[in-house]
C-alpha cells in the first residue's frame, strides 16, 4: 500500500471532538465502505443542485441510490441539534432563575422598607431628603445583591466543568460571559431595589411616626 498524499483533519465524530486517524482508500475495494459520501462546492445556492446531482448519479449507475442530499449548513445544525436543545433549555432555567430572583428581592427589599417606615419618617421628620432615603434603601438592595452575584459567580466557576463538554468555541471560563451575567444581574436587581426604594421616598413622616 502506497500513501502519496495527505489530506486535511475531518472532524466526523464532532465539531468539538479531536480528529481521528483515517485512511482514505480507493472506491470499491474489498477493505472500504460500500458507501460514499461526495461532496461538492458551489458557486450559489446549493438547494437547486439536488434534482440535477440525482440526474448525474443516475446517468452514470441507476443501481446507485442518491438520499440525504444536504447542505453543509443542515449537517452542521443536525449535528449541534442536541446539544442546542440542552443549551435552550438551560437558557430557559435561567430566565426563569433570574424571574424569580429578582421578585425575590423586590419582595425582601419591599419588607424591609415596610418595617422600616417609621425610622424612614423619622429620619425624613429631622430634615433627610428623599434622596438621601433613596440612597438608603437602594445600599441595602445593592448589598445583597452584590452578596447574592458573589456567592453565584463562585458556584459557578466552580461548576463550569459540568458544562465544559457542551461548550465550543468558548471556554468554560470566558470573562466576557461571567462579567456579562453579572452586570445582566445587577441591573435587574437594582430596578428591583428601585421600586420599593421609590415608594419609600413618598412616606408621608407625621404617619409614619405615629404609625406603630
Amino acid at each position: 500500500l502506497c500513501i502519496r498524499d495527505r489530506v486535511g483533519d475531518v472532524r466526523q465524530a464532532g465539531l468539538d471532538k479531536v480528529p481521528l486517524a483515517e485512511l482514505h482508500v480507493p472506491y470499491g475495494r474489498p477493505w472500504g465502505d460500500n458507501g460514499m459520501v461526495l461532496v461538492l462546492r458551489t458557486g450559489g445556492g446549493p438547494e437547486g443542485l439536488t434534482p440535477a446531482l440525482r440526474e448525474v448519479v443516475r446517468r452514470l449507475d441507476s443501481d446507485v441510490p442518491v438520499h440525504r442530499a444536504l447542505t453543509m449548513e443542515q449537517v452542521i445544525e443536525q449535528s449541534l441539534g442536541m446539544r442546542r436543545l440542552v443549551l435552550w433549555l438551560l437558557g430557559g432555567f435561567a430566565v426563569v432563575a433570574l424571574v424569580l430572583s429578582s421578585a425575590g428581592l423586590y419582595g425582601v427589599i419591599s419588607y424591609l422598607v415596610s418595617q422600616q417606615t417609621r425610622e424612614i419618617g423619622i429620619r425624613m421628620a429631622l430634615g433627610a431628603r428623599s434622596a438621601d432615603v433613596l440612597w438608603l434603601v437602594m445600599g441595602h438592595g445593592a448589598l445583597l445583591a452584590g452578596a447574592g452575584i458573589g456567592l453565584g459567580l463562585a458556584g459557578a466557576l466552580a461548576l463550569a466543568r459540568v458544562l465544559e463538554s457542551q461548550l465550543y468555541g468558548v471556554t468554560a471560563h470566558d470573562p466576557l460571559t461571567f462579567g456579562g451575567v453579572a452586570a445582566l444581574l445587577g441591573a435587574v436587581a437594582l430596578l428591583a431595589c428601585w421600586l420599593p426604594a421609590r415608594r419609600a421616598t413618598r412616606v408621608d413622616p407625621l404617619l409614619a411616626i405615629r404609625s406603630d
